[in-house]
């Protein structure tokens, strides 16, 4: 029986309590033992050699965790203006599981199974939109841009919540946009979420919402819905730290709103969902000085935004690891909390035996480099955390490219963005007030 071994990481595995240097034994593509199987802690760089286990990787120096889950991608390439290649952005940068946040509707996913899901080495899932195209014609969410629920006519419960009974083997969950200027000027957004809503308690499902420059609001009044208001425990709030209107940060009083407070206590997830509008540093400090962490660390990765200045989810994490949030906390975020969200615990997200040898090595380099944010402000990031190996199912599969960030081409291209979307907040809030 040929064997693997990943020796001398300090493994991290929040699901089984695991956090210790030692070994990672993978055998026929599966984790099958952990524990000490050499005894050499000389190197602090990762090098493939012989020993009496067989093959293996000197992980000395590096965190060795389950692999990496990116819980909000756009993975439908070619078919979207938003689509991505997976294998490419994300299993060559560590990550082994991607979950689509919407790009299929139940009118276009057969094509996100047929053309990504079956022909990507990355493992792929789904929140299906609850709009039947999907995000077929529809982009980034942008003043005056249009999308995907400007008509009700392709908001549809009942294909959605069949799409998913006969698919649950991709599809986790179901998605909606929640954006004035997506949704008929905001007329659609409370039918659209009502209906989303529906579907995923139709199905046993989770809802992942995106909720920002939103006319919703975040608790219901007079009958309207509201979010995270309406949310259910396992509901996703993800791009928990925009900083547009409607925010979790309440502008009255700077700090996190009560009903976001409520809806965390009650057990909605909150995820940061990076994306090219979705990670302000000054909403995201004040969040964690309330300790206020995301349950899910996850990219939004898409077409506008994997050059910058989401780049990839090592740099998300490194973003939280700057903040202060716990690397155990960090960890569990990318891997067994995401797998728990969407039901697939028995497949990915942790290390346990007999689980598919699906493991990411991490090294966390010291630096010293100004990382923006998506409005162009920036802070001094010290901490990176490196992609050194990945394995899917015990195969080992190649690191591309060093670290690609920060970019300070995509800095002074943000400048431009961000003004309109002050604009545009400017006058929200004066209309309100």
């Amino acid at each position: 029986m040929q064997s693997f071994v990943i020796k001398n990481g300090r493994v991290i595995d929040p699901h089984n309590g695991i956090d210790e240097v030692t070994d990672v034994v993978i055998e026929n593509g599966r984790i099958s033992k952990i524990g000490r199987f050499s005894s050499s802690t000389s190197s602090s760089s990762v090098a493939v050699t012989g020993s009496d286990q067989g093959p293996s990787l000197d992980a000395s120096g590096c965190i060795v965790t389950a692999g990496l889950v990116d819980c909000h991608v756009h993975a439908y390439q070619h078919a979207t203006p938003l689509g991505i290649n997976v294998d490419r952005s994300c299993l060559a940068r560590g990550v082994t599981a991607v979950v689509d946040a919407g790009s299929s509707g139940s009118g276009t996913f057969s094509g996100l199974r047929r053309f990504i899901k079956d022909q990507c080495d990355t493992r792929v899932y789904c929140f299906l939109h609850i709009a039947q195209h999907g995000l077929a014609a529809a982009g980034c969410v942008a003043p005056g841009g249009g999308g995907e629920i400007d008509s009700l006519n392709v908001v549809n419960v009942q294909d959605c919540v069949d799409t998913i009974k006969a698919n649950r083997d991709m599809v986790i969950g179901v998605k909606v946009r929640l954006a004035v200027d997506i949704s008929d000027s905001g007329k659609n957004e409370q039918e659209a979420y009502r209906r989303a809503l529906l579907a995923a308690r139709e199905a046993g499902v989770p809802l992942m919402v995106h909720h920002a420059r939103s006319n919703v609001l975040q608790t219901g009044e007079n009958g309207a819905l509201g979010c995270p208001g309406d949310l259910e425990p396992g509901d996703i709030y993800t791009h928990c730290f925009h900083g547009h209107y409607g925010g979790i940060v309440d502008p009255a009083t700077g700090r996190v709103s009560d009903a976001c407070w409520a809806a965390k206590r009650r057990g909605v997830l909150f995820d940061v969902g990076h994306g090219r509008g979705a990670f302000f540093w000054r909403v995201a400090e004040q969040c964690a000085s309330e300790g206020f962490w995301p349950d899910i660390i996850s990219t939004d990765l898409h077409t506008q935004c994997v050059e910058g200045p989401s780049y990839e989810l090592t740099c998300t994490m490194s973003r939280m690891l700057h903040l202060g949030m716990e690397l155990k906390d960090i960890v569990a975020a990318v891997t067994s909390k995401p797998a728990q969200v969407i039901g697939k615990l028995s497949e990915i997200g942790h290390l346990g035996i007999g689980m598919a040898a699906d493991v990411t090595v991490l090294r966390i380099d010291d630096i010293s480099e100004d990382l923006e944010d998506v409005e162009g402000a920036i802070r001094s990031v010290t901490k990176a955390f490196t992609p050194v190996a990945v394995f899917r199912e015990g195969k080992q599969f190649e690191i591309l490219e060093g670290r690609r960030w920060p970019d300070p081409e995509v800095r002074e291209k943000l400048e431009g963005i961000a003004a309109s979307w002050k604009l545009t907040d400017a006058n929200k809030n004066a209309t309100e007030n």
